[in-house]
């Protein structure tokens, strides 16, 4: 047999959509391709021009800072305490009081500089190379007594990078001389922070990091990028070029190299290249329309004549399957012939699932009521027990306004609820008399059993709650398992209230039956305590409705 070709309509729109797939691919392709390409040139070109840039901006800082520096160099208030205090410290000496006089004097007067300024720290260092003083926002990381390294000038002032152990500065440095002698060292610095490297990365327009001795002390790269930045260190010793960071590759350009710092500023080819494809995308997005177009066109009308036909009994389908409406049929679409014939299929084969659950449902229901009056006939005195449980059950049901699930539920779970007595022996369960402690256990053992036997058949499990838990009590003494109150389910309360009613009601070989309403008294007196309230005061007023259904002839009361 061969299989039938598709329509015209739907080869065509295939054949369309596919080519102008395929084509788009291999444009974008070509796109990414070559926006790659460019994208690492430009790059590279935009790190290049950002430590021109860099370079230019940092020897105008210089200038500036130097002549700054000289400036503040020739306070001479800062110079002449300062002298005063080399100089009589290297002679006579100078008292405890005389000592912090004229420490305080040169502080003061590095605070009154360091108003004047924007850098991070000023600092007064003595010809012994340690620090005298400092003032500013960063005066911390320059302690008095604090031995520093100053970069060597070679002329009147210098400039380069100090490494404390509280933090990194990129500094100017300017010699204090009173006549022709050295006094100390005037030091302008700017922290090597955070804050500084925004600074760079918002002029470089990439990411920067701050390494001093191989570790980094600023940066404004995301934390697992940095990681993966600072493991690469051997392919960055070079400064320049091109590196993988975690999975993607970055352009990496040096900004500065300066004793043991380093400035280096790097930016993610990978970013930049999706940003330019989706800037190509753009208007490849624009082709793309223009190319499906016509398809769209196309296609409208078979939306319309037949998807939408498709898609309505679809959801009827759907909706009658999930609802089980058997006996609903489609309306046909009158707008194909093919989907019409699917359509009165459909229903066809509806009914006959309709059919055969009617069936399924009469033989179930027909086995469930054999399997009763199979178990009621081996005790003459019970027979029809399960029938009159299964009467009362669903009247309390109706009394308490249960739903019709929760009654047919109701009504075949009461009609199985001694199903498991099928294991109990037969001189138990037809002893004439009363039953002793062991012989108690072995009924006690009927609703678990029953609930095994039930466990077997899928759809019995919704009835498996009533057989296994009729018997339990709102006082927590019934069995099997002794639950409580709310804990045992609706369903077998009420199941318990109606075995128990029956059971007073019928005649055994050891005592006759008693009347309804002592019954009703007694289901009463043990409200809350045996039966539930709602099921018993259900059954007294749903009663005299089903009396008549439960009228049986005097059973004999013989031992």
């Amino acid at each position: 047999m061969f299989s039938r070709p598709p329509s015209l309509v739907a080869r065509t729109l295939t054949v369309t959509f596919t080519t102008v797939a395929v084509i788009l691919t291999l444009v974008f392709i070509v796109l990414t391709v070559d926006a790659r390409d460019r994208v690492r040139d430009a790059e590279r070109d935009k790190l290049a021009v950002s430590e021109r840039v860099f370079a230019t901006l940092e020897a105008r800082r210089q200038q500036e800072q130097l002549a700054l520096v000289a400036t503040l160099a020739e306070n001479p208030t800062l110079k002449a305490a300062l002298a005063t205090y080399v100089t009589e410290r290297s002679f006579s000496g100078l008292t405890t009081e005389q000592e912090t006089s004229l420490r305080t004097t040169v502080r003061r007067e590095a605070e009154k500089l360091a108003a004047m300024t924007s850098a991070s720290s000023i600092a007064i260092v003595g010809p012994d190379g340690r620090v005298f003083t400092s003032a500013g926002p960063a005066r911390d990381a320059w302690p008095a007594g604090q031995q520093v390294a100053l970069p060597a000038r070679t002329g009147y002032g210098a400039q380069g990078v100090v490494a404390l152990p509280a933090a990194t500065f990129l500094v100017t440095v300017a010699t204090l001389r009173l006549e022709t002698s050295e006094i100390g060292t005037l030091v302008l610095g700017t922290t090597l922070d955070e804050a500084y490297a925004a600074e760079l990365a918002n002029l470089s327009r990439a990411g920067v990091v701050i390494t001093v001795r191989g570790a980094a002390v600023a940066s404004t790269l995301p934390r697992q990028l940095l990681a993966h930045f600072m493991a690469a260190g051997p392919q960055l010793a070079s400064g320049d070029g091109m590196v993988p960071l975690g999975g993607e590759e970055y352009a990496v350009r040096t900004l500065l190299a300066s004793g043991p710092a380093r400035i280096v500023a790097l930016t993610s080819i990978d970013s930049a290249a999706r940003a330019a494809t989706r800037d190509a995308l753009s208007t490849l997005a624009l082709v793309a329309l223009g190319s499906f177009v016509l398809a769209a066109l196309g296609s409208f009308w078979l939306a319309r004549t037949l998807s939408e036909p498709i898609n309505r009994a679809s959801q009827a389908i759907t909706t009658m399957t999930a609802s089980r409406e058997f006996t609903r049929a489609l309306e046909p679409t009158r707008n194909s012939r093919e989907l019409d014939a699917l359509t009165a299929a459909f229903n066809e084969m509806m009914r006959a699932v309709h059919a055969a659950e009617q069936e399924r449902q009469s033989a179930y229901v027909g086995a469930i009521r054999a399997l009763a009056a199979a178990l009621d006939a081996r005790d003459p005195y019970t027979a029809g027990h399960s029938e009159r449980v299964s009467v009362l059950s669903v009247a309390i049901g109706v009394r308490l306004q249960l739903s019709a699930g929760d009654l047919e539920v109701l009504r075949l779970g009461a009609l199985l609820h001694d199903i498991g007595k099928i294991g109990v022996p037969d001189e138990i369960l037809r002893k004439p008399g009363p039953l002793t402690d062991a012989e108690f256990e072995q009924i006690k053992r009927h609703p678990g059993l029953g609930a095994r036997i039930l466990r077997q058949v899928p759809f019995l499990e919704p009835h498996l709650p009533i057989v296994e838990l009729h018997h339990e009590r709102p006082d927590g003494r019934g069995y099997p398992f002794g639950l409580r109150g709310e804990a045992i389910p609706p369903l077998a309360r009420i199941v318990h209230v109606a075995d128990a009613f029956d059971a007073i009601t019928t005649a055994r070989a050891y005592r006759p039956g008693r009347e309804a309403a002592v019954a009703l008294a007694e289901l009463q007196a043990h409200v809350g305590t045996q039966f539930d309230a709602a099921a018993v005061e259900a059954l007294a007023a749903a009663f005299p409705d089903v009396s008549s259904a439960l009228l049986r002839e005097p059973q004999p009361l013989t031992r």
